[in-house]
């Protein structure tokens, strides 16, 4: 395969797991590597952002992005995923109403605490909470706490409700619509989640796959944004030519620059990976391979 890097926004469908969507555009772009920047469940669609080559290196710039999104929520029923493909736990009245619901989200509006689903990939004891859930175990997991930045109230349709939610890394939105129809009383679980926004990035930029597969073979990959847009919101440097060639080999060069993380270019605006700056001195993170090197941001 040719090498390939950059960035791909896909609009995935509910149905398919990630992993699925992922591989399939690995395969329309003739890719020898492709990850991506946080996966969504089966159940949800939405903004899926997809890392080809060597922007793989840079994929945990987005992990720590805020994320956005459409919940659709079902009150008087709770499941044993917190979502629609669960089985049904109990069923009860949804007598909610409008007033009570809008009183209900501002107490979630902010920082809060959020206890994991058993449903979810972190581990436990070196497993992933799932395995012991499909095993109809359930262990302790410890509160975390996340910040919902947004929570807006979209429309109510008496057992239904919709809701956009602007939220920090690691919110779980099934717990969010559990915990939501706890402290309404009648239980709910999560019937549709549509995420619209990773970072900078947003579903109306991004692509369906069946319009990727639509393209001839040729123009595909120019549906692919340069892996630096991954650290748009990054601060640039730019190295003089004689720290370039150190800085590429892995070594820390003198930086006149404030302390953190910076996206780091060549003297020609050639992009050349990531570093921390830390007291004068800039320190390689993540690097690119030098035959990829050659876009501007």
């Amino acid at each position: 395969m040719n090498a390939v890097s950059g960035v791909l926004l896909l609009d995935k469908p509910s149905g398919p797991s990630s992993n699925t969507v992922l591989q399939r555009a690995k395969r329309l772009l003739g890719a020898a590597r492709a990850g991506h920047t946080g996966t969504l469940d089966p159940l949800a669609s939405g903004l899926l952002v997809i890392t080809v080559g060597e922007a793989t290196k840079f994929s945990g710039v987005l992990l720590e992005a805020d994320k956005a999104y459409r919940a659709r929520l079902k009150f008087g029923e709770r499941t044993s995923t917190g979502d629609a493909e669960g089985i049904v736990l109990s069923r009860s009245e949804a007598a909610v109403s409008e007033s009570a619901l809008r009183a209900a989200l501002e107490r979630f509006r902010g920082e809060i605490e959020q206890v994991p689903p058993m449903y979810a990939a972190i581990k436990h004891e070196g497993r992933p909470l799932y395995a012991y859930a499909r095993r109809g175990e359930e262990v302790d997991r410890a509160p975390r706490r996340v910040v919902i930045r947004r929570l807006d109230l979209e429309s109510f349709e008496g057992e239904t409700a919709s809701l956009y939610v602007e939220c920090s890394k690691g919110t779980y939105i099934r717990t969010l619509a559990e915990d939501i129809g706890a402290m309404l009383g009648c239980g709910a679980h999560l019937a549709a989640l549509e995420r619209l926004a990773v970072g900078s990035f947003t579903l109306k930029q991004a692509l369906k796959l069946e319009d990727l597969e639509g393209l001839a073979p040729e123009h595909r990959r120019d549906r692919l944004l340069p892996l630096q847009a991954l650290l748009q919101s990054w601060p640039r440097l730019r190295l003089p030519v004689e720290l370039t060639a150190k800085f590429r080999q892995g070594q820390a060069v003198p930086a006149d620059a404030v302390d953190g993380n910076v996206a780091v270019f060549g003297e020609d605006e050639v992009f050349l990976g990531i570093g921390e700056v830390s007291s004068g001195t800039l320190r390689p993170r993540r690097l690119l391979a030098s035959s990829q090197a050659g876009n501007s941001l």
